[in-house]
């Protein structure tokens, strides 16, 4: 009996995507103490479904230690969102891939500090190209809390459309959150 051994692909490396003032590049282990001082901010936090607060120690590098993986599987992609100016760590930005419906879910922060300059829509409208042209996605959704409008304007100026409404869909810190939920079909 004859066994056919193929050659497995080379892991692929996470890009980095260049905007006018934005680099996206991965996430390193020397980011996770800036992550977790810019998560820790109560009102990052509260704006978005699955950063905690107070932020916990080690879990800025759980989350990193598991970005390349989850790349490499085609499962998703985290990208660091820095200033190309002088390199600083601004926020978070990224995809989670459900291959088999050809659709991505994106996801993102942006530290307070930073909030209301067009970064979060700079770095979306680049993530959502990749998305839609390195994994030929058809879809790209969106949800964000209905008292959280930033975030909603953020996903219309990346031309998603709102899709619907969740009320009381989640519960953040013992409050019951209505979710917009929104997307974007690859034309």
């Amino acid at each position: 009996m004859t066994e056919l051994i193929t050659e497995q692909p080379a892991p692929q490396t996470q890009p980095m995507l260049e905007t006018e003032r934005l680099l996206l590049r991965p996430f390193g282990l020397s980011d996770a103490k800036e992550v977790q001082r810019l998560c820790g901010d109560f009102a990052v936090a509260d704006s978005t479904l699955n950063i905690p607060h107070p932020y916990p120690d080690g879990a800025a590098e759980e989350f990193i230690s598991k970005q390349s993986t989850k790349y490499e599987k085609g499962d998703g992609v985290v990208f660091a969102i820095t200033l190309k100016s002088d390199g600083r760590l601004i926020g978070g930005m990224g995809l989670d891939v459900k291959r088999p419906f050809h659709r991505a879910e994106i996801g993102y922060w942006i530290a307070q500090s930073f909030w209301n300059q067009g970064y979060a829509t700079e770095a979306g409208q680049a993530v959502v190209a990749f998305g839609f042209n390195h994994w030929s996605l058809h879809k790209i959704t969106g949800s964000y809390f209905r008292r959280n409008p930033a975030s909603g304007c953020v996903m219309r100026k990346l031309g998603m459309v709102q899709e619907g409404l969740l009320r009381d869909h989640i519960t953040k810190w013992d409050r019951l959150e209505d979710v917009v939920v929104c997307g974007l079909i690859k034309t």
